[in-house]
């Protein structure tokens, strides 16, 4: 739905239908829950994209910790997390992803609440949605990892993975070594992923 201002009033209005006849949410994409058990890349963004999350470092640090521990109360485990000063990615496994959006959405709401009073910004959007995307095959896997991991390089925030601290990269580095993280970097490349979503 990133392409919503760019179409005419005609086929919003196309878009809209079929949206509507399929049962699917009118501005995002579809929420999945199968109720067992999968690996899940989900994500969320500051509304327009704006660096709301990241206006001042200790947001960062208090997302990153609030994002976390969700992730721990409702996921068997966290795999690889990114946090940005405009959007997060995290990927998870559990057989609990609505409530793991439930509780990320209240987080949201909480964290928007305080943010705004700070910046006073009363009524200001911040989140724009939450949305999850189930790992089809284990070259989705680890090519997720990947594009976690460099999604701070990718958006200019940094250099290499371990110089950005809100994500898991370091930890990954450590878990696996130098040079096993090159062979999955080269077996499992980022190509164009979130090419179309992650602006």
């Amino acid at each position: 739905m990133y392409d919503w201002r760019k179409m005419t009033p005609q086929e919003r209005a196309e878009t809209l239908r079929l949206r509507k006849q399929l049962i699917r949410p009118w501005h995002s994409p579809p929420h999945w829950d199968s109720g067992e058990s999968r690996y899940y890349i989900v994500s969320a963004a500051c509304y327009e994209h704006k660096h709301i999350a990241g206006a001042v470092f200790s947001r960062l640090a208090m997302l990153e910790k609030s994002v976390l521990e969700i992730c721990e109360s409702c996921s068997e485990k966290t795999i690889a997390w990114s946090i940005l000063p405009n959007h997060y990615h995290v990927l998870v496994k559990t057989e609990h992803i609505t409530e793991l959006r439930y509780s990320l959405g209240r987080m949201h709401g909480r964290l928007s609440r305080q943010w705004n009073l700070e910046d006073n910004c009363l009524g200001r959007k911040v989140w724009h949605n939450c949305v999850e995307r189930i790992i089809r095959s284990e070259r989705h896997y680890w090519a997720t990892v990947n594009y976690i991991h460099h999604n701070a390089v990718k958006h200019g925030f940094a250099q290499r993975w371990e110089q950005w601290v809100f994500c898991s990269a370091v930890q990954f580095l450590n878990e696996v070594g130098r040079e096993k993280a090159k062979e999955i970097w080269k077996a499992y490349p980022v190509l164009d992923y979130g090419k179309e979503w992650d602006k």
